[in-house]
């Protein structure tokens, strides 16, 4: 090639990074003429600002919940430990992993990093905890440190539930995977070692050892939202109230985004921040209000909530904003047969013999619009249904369905494998799919 056209090439190359560049820092004569007319600043950076915004809201913002994790129910005293200031044992890093806490790689020292490598890091020392919580390296969990480095209060964030680490340097520590659905931590045996459980035992009308009996029986990946609405703690068949954990990427363009139906991803940010979460706060759903269906929370004014100051609603865009930007992970190559998911997507499609992309339309997977059916349209019991305000479930999103295997499928993990799943519809609607068809249809949801 000649020297010119070589020559020609970068700058063209050059020419084009700064015409981009340029655009994306807002400085062509059309936003520059926007700006001028009061319309705003360039989409690009306003995109861009409230992506970072909502990715901080969302690994690091309590919206001020430690008055009730700390204060109420010194969870951060547990954590400490009578040698550190606390009560009990405490809880050392070994337990905290075990139970499906997270440490995020990148908020550590290198030396921590190379210490941890080699093995030279006490694991089954409180003290460890503490040093890692006061580095902000636990996913989902803040503590408060005083001036003198003690621990005086722990708040938790969206975090704690909806991501995870790759184990890149050891199990369980790791860099951060926003949006995946924590599937092996264990919220109520977590929330039981807490010094005490009496808020929530004044809520439902009971002692704090049967609260503490509640929560240890949800188990790993699983949470009770509408426990402190409805105040069910097992279904009719015995079985806990609790649901698995969802995972929060792959949400764009998806309509009603939780498996009862609560609302937008907006809605239910709102809800989990200033009910769940105990955040300071403004939550409004008077639906909430009716006592047969949600006699915990209409009996507690929970469908109108005002907290002064709100540290909840002026996040609310950036950190939805933030979620829709997460996209659902590819499935890792050589996770599932390509061919049998060839096969499998003709018979996915809405025209196909499963038909599952009627319900489940590509790309997104669920209805772009309503996307609620009733218990019998799909063959299950309406118990988790009908703890939601629309006695319906939502349709699942599917795209990366690999990731979140662990617990099962459904709202509740009844089906253990995507094959039980499959079964389950061919036998309902009659399908008449044979063993390798419904072979080649899992392996098309593995890959999606």
């Amino acid at each position: 090639m000649k020297r010119s056209t070589i020559w020609s090439g970068v700058v063209l190359a050059v020419l084009a990074s700064f015409l981009f560049i340029s655009g994306a820092s807002g400085s062509d004569s059309s936003d520059d003429r926007s700006r001028q007319h009061g319309h705003g600043d360039n989409p690009f950076t306003h995109a861009v600002k409230m992506v970072r915004d909502g990715r901080k809201i969302f690994r690091h913002d309590t919206f001020g919940n430690e008055e009730f994790w700390g204060g109420r129910l010194g969870l951060h005293r547990v954590i400490a430990g009578e040698a550190n200031g606390g009560s009990g044992p405490g809880i050392d890093p070994a337990t905290a992993i075990a139970v499906g806490l997270k440490v995020d790689s990148r908020a550590l020292p290198k030396s921590l990093r190379n210490a941890l490598r080699r093995g030279k890091v006490d694991l089954r020392d409180p003290a460890t905890t503490l040093a890692l919580l006061e580095l902000d390296a636990v996913l989902g969990i803040r503590g408060k440190f005083d001036d003198y480095g003690n621990i005086s209060s722990v708040g938790i964030t969206c975090a704690l539930c909806h991501s995870t680490v790759d184990d890149s340097l050891a199990p369980g520590i790791g860099r951060r995977l926003d949006g995946w659905a924590a599937r092996d931590l264990n919220v109520g045996a977590i929330i039981a070692l807490a010094e005490s459980v009496a808020p929530f035992a004044e809520l439902l009308g009971t002692d704090e050892s049967e609260v503490r009996a509640v929560l240890n029986s949800w188990g790993p990946g699983k949470f009770d939202a509408a426990l402190f609405l409805d105040g069910k703690a097992f279904g009719p068949n015995g079985e806990s109230g609790a649901t698995l954990i969802p995972p929060a990427f792959g949400l764009a363009g998806i309509n009603l985004h939780t498996w009862s139906g609560w609302g937008s991803v907006s809605h239910w940010n709102a809800l989990v921040a200033v009910l769940e979460m105990q955040g300071k706060g403004v939550f409004y759903d008077p639906r909430l209000n009716d006592s047969g269906k949600f006699p915990i929370a209409a009996a507690n004014n929970f469908g109108d909530v005002r907290n002064d100051p709100d540290l909840v609603t002026s996040k609310l865009a950036p950190l939805q904003f933030y979620q829709l930007s997460l996209k659902a992970p590819k499935a890792p190559r050589g996770s599932f047969n390509r061919r049998a998911a060839k096969r499998g997507e003709s018979l996915f499609a809405a025209d196909g013999q499963a038909a599952c992309g009627r319900c489940h339309v590509p790309p997104i997977f669920t209805e772009p619009g309503w996307n609620l059916h009733t218990p019998e349209e799909i063959g299950i019991d309406g118990f988790q249904a009908q703890r939601g305000p629309e006695d319906r479930y939502r349709t699942t999103p599917l795209a990366g369905l690999w990731s979140h295997e662990t617990g099962g499928y459904y709202h509740d993990g009844r089906f253990a494998t995507l094959l039980d799943v499959v079964e389950h519809y061919d036998t309902f609607q009659n399908l008449g799919l044979t063993d390798s068809e419904m072979y080649d249809l899992t392996e098309y949801l593995k890959s999606l």
